[in-house]
């Protein structure tokens, strides 16, 4: 399928997009300096994001075949904390830090120089030995610090809605670079960061930077998972039949078990963290205990499969994401146990993203929802990843339209109200809402000149 343009692409002129660049207080970038910051970050995100990739492929593979790396967790996370501490500076704050910076130009600027290469060896070491999270997280502060890095051309240093603007383009090229979906992520880029006038003028730079970000990755050998294509074989009177015999039972009851779902991680997740907080005042031995905990919690469910990532997986009998589109692919717990895994791993100090193992909640809760009430188990676990991601991260336009990057354009009539209702229904706090800074034995002393 083609990519869909929004009609506010269509209807401007290339001059009024130039125009719109170059409007600020002070001399705005030249339409051919944004096109070689463009092309700067989308090359160096879509490598960045295709350097990740395949370490995350060789932890997975060395994790499955050492299987002893996982009573390594709780030293590994030490290891993280403490890295964060001696040399983390303002990169400590994360996807906070590249919210802020995009939102307000008088913000803290992003540690170019830290935060990325930080980011990537401690999520790719939270992975190797096991802890349950995901990766998009570390990808679009990768993609952020990059854009920081490009900031520094001249034309951009002096002009602060042109280095907000640009710092949303990263974010862009490192979702899309992960993901291999550039219009989801240009919308993701837009509604993470509240830009206020800037969402219209930024979509151009931004998909041009996606774009470019998703062919460099691709180009280097970095792969996607492949999913089901639902609904793409149908004539329109047999889609109309599903869409009224399956669709719409499917979408209120997957929305309303996504939001539940969503509410079910966030609480809990917030719940590990901040009790933490409390009772351990020692920041480096937090993990430590989270690593512990997961150890346990392997022995308690009897299985692995919550581990890691949990796209893909080496066993055929194991659940991951992609089993879930089968009838024998995962349980009725699977959904539960992994949120549970993702709460002690993220909320006890690893690092990652929580994008992913939210795929996997979906998809395992929209099969077990299949399952139990007789809907279509490929469009029910489909609705189900977008919509848990929808929900926890409140953005639902971003999800709907990745659901029909990935599964087909046909089912983004089902996608769309699945994804706003869940959003609806779920808590007001999300997992990009800002957090709170960091006390002051999680980081050490911020630099206001660090970059």
């Amino acid at each position: 399928m083609g990519i869909i343009v929004p009609p506010c692409m269509i209807h401007a002129s290339p001059q009024s997009w130039a125009m719109q660049y170059s409007q600020s207080t002070e001399k705005g970038p030249s339409p051919l300096a944004w096109l070689l910051a463009i092309v700067l970050l989308g090359s160096l995100a879509g490598s960045a994001c295709a350097l990740f990739l395949h370490l995350l492929d060789y932890a997975q593979a060395s994790r499955e075949a050492k299987p002893w790396l996982l009573y390594l967790l709780p030293l590994a996370g030490a290891a993280i904390v403490l890295m964060y501490q001696y040399w983390g500076g303002y990169a400590a704050a994360g996807m906070g830090s590249l919210q802020r910076a995009a939102e307000d130009p008088q913000a803290q600027p992003v540690p170019a120089r830290r935060m990325a290469p930080l980011i990537l060896l401690t999520t790719v070491l939270t992975h190797l030995f096991g802890g349950s999270a995901g990766r998009e997280g570390t990808a679009v502060q990768m993609g952020g610090s990059i854009a920081s890095a490009v900031n520094r051309l001249r034309a951009f240093q002096r002009n602060p809605r042109a280095r907000r603007m640009l710092l949303c383009c990263g974010m862009a090229a490192g979702f899309s670079g992960l993901f291999g979906t550039p219009l989801a992520a240009t919308i993701f880029a837009v509604e993470v960061a509240r830009l206020g006038r800037l969402r219209w003028p930024i979509l151009l730079p931004a998909l041009l930077s996606a774009l470019l970000s998703n062919a460099i990755s691709h180009a280097w050998g970095a792969s996607h998972a492949l999913y089901p294509q639902i609904f793409a074989e149908l004539s329109p009177s047999s889609w109309w039949a599903q869409f009224f015999s399956n669709g719409l039972l499917s979408v209120v009851v997957v929305a309303l078990g996504a939001a539940l779902a969503a509410r079910l991680y966030l609480f809990l997740h917030h719940g590990v963290e901040s009790n933490l907080r409390r009772l351990v005042s020692r920041a480096w031995l937090r993990p430590v205990i989270g690593g512990l905990l997961v150890i346990a919690l392997v022995w308690v469910s009897g299985s692995r499969d919550y581990l890691g990532l949990g796209v893909t997986h080496a066993d055929p009998e194991a659940t991951s994401i992609t089993s879930a589109f089968s009838e024998d692919g995962a349980t009725h717990s699977s959904w539960l146990w992994k949120i549970v895994f993702t709460a002690v791993t993220l909320g006890s100090g690893f690092k990652g993203g929580e994008v992913t193992p939210l795929f996997f909640i979906g998809a395992t809760l929209g099969h077990s929802l299949a399952l139990m009430l007789g809907l279509s188990l490929a469009l029910a676990a489909g609705l189900g990843m977008m919509a848990v991601f929808a929900a926890a991260s409140r953005c639902p336009l971003a999800c709907a339209v990745m659901g029909a990057e990935l599964f087909g354009w046909s089912c983004l009539p089902l996608l769309l109200p699945c994804c706003y209702a869940a959003v609806a229904l779920a808590a007001r706090q999300g997992i990009y809402s800002h957090r709170p800074p960091a006390d002051p034995d999680d980081s050490a002393a911020i630099n206001p000149t660090d970059r």
